[in-house]
């Protein structure tokens, strides 16, 4: 007999995509259901392990997706509702100060309980009352609903970051899916687009959905500037590295140039030099480094090192959105020269949902664009992606900007 899990992975598979409109009910039903699919091939040892302070087991990302709509949508709204279990509240709520005590990120792969087959319990039991409540679904809560939609589309990427890191991290190099691409496309336009001087429109201004640090929208005044067409291939980070890029002090940030004395940093992450060559680990497995590929997994200190070696820059984050719909993006998330600040006239919302991005706006460099591993309709050329200039694990890439 198949046990819960079993069954329940057997009967969530992600419906096919469509052009054609489809009800709250069925969006949700698929984005749920793609969070499941992205697990498929795990075994459950996999599932708890972190490796590392900022990469979460893809348990908890599972658990707490559910605890987002159980605590801002079923607690609130659901009438009579009772909490699939008292305890939840404080294992899975991730950074909400306003909600209150969590276990800390460090301590999400000590929690071997709740088991794997209960997380999927709790998810099937959050769903089900999520569907009945979308048969009348109260107006005051679509804003929510659209926030929880994507705030679990925003964790099926860092599920696939995360388990790489897991399985990348492992000896033994086990591969996730032998037939996924991380790479969609060849890029063979090295051209640079060449960008008028002027006064450019930067955030959000269409009705359709957005985070609230992508707004308010306001005017810049850019001066003239070229934005390559094709982000820095692997060969071109190669040569990088061959002529000392990793050596030399003067190509550096101090703080990155101390990162990289003190982590030994010496390639990207998941290179790897095996008998005279170099091999990265992909989520289809170990291979030799693909030299057309777009470089991934470098960091801001590595990207803006590199700008410098290359004697050109990293565009800021306003050039690259005024720059956007002159290349092709969405393989890697690119880095930007602009740190992660609000816009004039942002205003942080009131509550639980106004910790979502503004309490981060401090130490940490934008990226634009999106990666191969973006959920289906969940980039814009508006969106502002986040992370400390140390971190690489996420699928960041580099396009190159001069004058």
């Amino acid at each position: 007999m198949r046990s819960t899990l079993e069954k329940i992975r057997l009967t969530r598979k992600p419906q096919p995509s469509g052009a054609k409109k489809i009800s709250p009910a069925e969006r949700f039903t698929k984005v749920r259901r793609y969070s499941e699919y992205i697990c498929e091939p795990l075994a459950n040892e996999d599932y708890v392990v972190q490796p590392a302070e900022y990469v979460s087991p893809p348990k908890w990302h599972l658990a707490h997706c559910t605890w987002f709509f159980e605590e801002f949508i079923l607690v609130p709204y659901y009438k009579n509702y009772r909490r699939f279990h008292p305890q939840y509240s404080f294992l899975f709520n991730s950074y909400y100060e306003s909600l209150g005590s969590r276990v800390m990120q460090p301590d999400r792969g000590n929690m071997s309980r709740p088991t794997v087959e209960e997380i999927f319990q709790y998810r099937g039991y959050v769903d089900e009352h999520m569907a009945w409540l979308l048969n009348d679904f109260p107006e005051e809560a679509k804003p929510i609903l659209e926030i929880g939609l994507n705030h679990e589309q925003q964790h099926q990427e860092l599920l696939y970051t995360d388990i790489k890191f897991i399985l990348g991290h492992n000896p033994l190099f086990p591969h996730y899916k032998t037939d996924i691409k991380e790479t969609v496309r060849r890029e063979h336009d090295h051209d640079f687009a060449e960008i008028s001087e002027g006064r450019y429109s930067i955030g959000h201004k269409k009705n359709s959905f957005a985070y609230d640090n992508e707004g308010a929208a306001h005017t810049v005044l850019l001066k003239p500037f070229e934005i390559r067409k094709s982000l820095v291939t692997n060969q071109e980070y190669l040569q990088f590295m061959q002529s000392g890029g990793y050596q030399r002090h003067d190509y550096w940030f101090s703080d990155g140039w101390r990162w990289v004395k003190e982590n030994h940093i010496v390639s990207p992450m998941y290179w790897h030099f095996i008998d005279g060559a170099w091999y990265r680990y992909a989520l289809s497995g170990l291979e030799k480094v693909n030299l057309e590929e777009p470089v991934t997994h470098v960091s801001f200190y590595e990207a803006s090192a590199f700008a410098n070696w290359a004697e050109m820059r990293l565009p800021t984050e306003f050039e690259w959105e005024a720059a956007a719909d002159e290349f092709q993006w969405g393989q890697r998330w690119e880095h930007t020269n602009s740190a992660y600040l609000p816009y004039p006239g942002y205003v942080r919302p009131d509550g639980a949902v106004g910790e979502y991005n503004g309490k981060f706006m401090v130490n940490t460099m934008v990226l634009r664009g999106a990666s191969s591993m973006t959920p289906e309709n969940h980039s814009r050329k508006t969106y502002r992606n986040f992370f400390h200039p140390s971190l690489r694990w996420q699928f960041t890439g580099i396009r190159l900007c001069k004058a």
